[in-house]
């Protein structure tokens, strides 16, 4: 009997998580949690899916160290990797505005911020957040944009990997491989070996933790709707299907039409060899966790080179948050709505540039766009506090927009890799293979 393929796997265990999570939330009281010996089902889901999720944060910065390394060195020339950097650049800037265009296009047009002509802010009795979330955003400003330039020259790179700033370790590790080549052939030969031989083992470590994939998707999702249900307010329901249907637009139009037109490649080919990585994307809310799969499943199933992959999957994870940045949009225009505000061209054009600029740094995990939220709402005069109401539906729109920041990183490496003139296995030319 064949075994099921993986992502079938993942697709399973969400379909089974919904269905598990839903009963346990029906089942829950506030004097009863479902559970067994004294430990309640979501608690247990709680510490499986932590398991799942840390193994694979602990795989992240040798991960990306090594690949970059590796990728940068394999180039070879410094001209080679200056084309291929702008390259990258080029590409994630543009995706990333035109994925925060649609989204401000969309919630113009949809305004879920009223409900039967009028500001939904009475309905959603706007407060302040809850005292963790204030505490994060408190004295944020747009001033804290410079900072994430900043962060791309760490003082000190252990403590950059150790406090998970990725966009510093991703910037040493493009300049040790440049400057590894530039050594005699005697130095730079075992530096390579070694950094190669680092990078095969961290891929190893990778397929084994995604063994457990379903088990930590399952576990992930069922805690998640045990605790939050399908039910929430209509205007934050609204809300929700504006930014679904703008992320669905900017990954189903915008990405395939670059995919088709100037990679060459057949797009739902493309996305469909891409279902592991999207689908663990979606369980965790990751980008950055999800890197290892991303990696993997670029390189087996697209066909895309390890040279390529190493290079641009890494600094996509860090800079390139298509889905982030759309969202940020939408939820500063959608409070703006709530209020009652007309906002003029100008402030839109300042929600779209700070939207572009803070996407930037936003660090590759679960619910970290709430902060460059607090900076776009300052900057434009919103108050931060209505943040809170957003996070009824945060979870499941956060793990929506991973999948778009995701599946954007996989578009760009297989663009690039058609214009450096690789093959791939998801070509226009090139037959579509039936894989198990």
């Amino acid at each position: 009997m064949r075994k099921l393929a993986l992502h079938w796997q993942i697709l399973i265990a969400i379909v089974l998580a919904a269905v598990v999570g839903s009963i346990v939330k029906q089942v829950t009281t506030d004097t009863f949690a479902p559970g067994f010996f004294g430990v309640s089902f979501v608690s247990v889901f709680e510490f499986v899916g932590a398991i799942f999720l840390n193994a694979l944060k602990m795989i992240i910065v040798p991960l990306i160290t090594s690949s970059i390394i590796v990728g940068v060195a394999g180039i070879g020339s410094g001209g080679n990797i200056g084309a291929l950097g702008i390259r990258t650049l080029l590409f994630y800037a543009v995706t990333t505005l035109a994925a925060i265009l649609i989204g401000l296009i969309t919630i113009n047009i949809m305004t879920p911020g009223y409900v039967d002509g009028e500001p939904a802010g009475d309905i959603l009795a706007l407060e302040g957040p809850p005292e963790d979330i204030s505490d994060r955003i408190e004295g944020r400003g747009v001033g804290d944009v410079v900072e994430l330039f900043k962060r791309l020259v760490p003082p000190n790179i252990v403590m950059a990997a150790a406090e998970g700033q990725m966009l510093g370790l991703i910037f040493f590790a493009i300049l040790f491989g440049f400057f590894m080549t530039r050594l005699q052939h005697d130095y730079a030969e075992p530096l390579f070996k070694f950094w190669n031989g680092v990078f095969h083992v961290m891929m190893h470590m990778t397929e084994f933790i995604m063994k457990f994939a379903p088990i930590g998707v399952f576990a992930l999702i069922a805690a998640v709707i045990s605790q939050t249900g399908f039910a929430a307010a209509r205007p934050l329901a609204n809300f929700a299907l504006a930014v679904v249907a703008a992320l669905l637009l900017h990954s189903l139009i915008t990405l395939p039409l670059l995919l088709r037109f100037i990679g060459r490649v057949k797009p739902f080919a493309t996305l469909r060899a891409m279902s592991p990585a999207l689908l663990t994307a979606f369980s965790t809310s990751s980008s950055s966790a999800t890197l290892p799969v991303t990696m993997d499943t670029v390189e087996e199933k697209v066909g895309v080179s390890n040279q390529v992959s190493s290079f641009v999957l890494p600094l996509g994870a860090t800079v390139n948050m298509n889905g982030t940045a759309l969202y940020e949009c939408a939820a500063a225009m959608f409070l703006a709505q709530a209020y009652g505000l007309e906002l003029s061209f100008g402030v839109q054009f300042t929600i779209v540039t700070i939207a572009l600029l803070t996407s930037i740094g936003v660090a590759g995990v679960p619910s970290a766009s709430l902060v460059a939220i607090a900076i776009i709402l300052a900057a434009v005069g919103l108050p931060v506090e209505a943040i809170g109401v957003l996070m009824v539906f945060d979870r499941v729109l956060d793990m929506c927009r991973t999948s778009v920041n995701v599946w954007g990183d996989a578009c760009c490496a297989t663009i690039i890799a058609r214009l450096r003139g690789e093959e791939t296995k998801v070509a226009i030319d090139t037959p579509t293979r039936t894989r198990s």
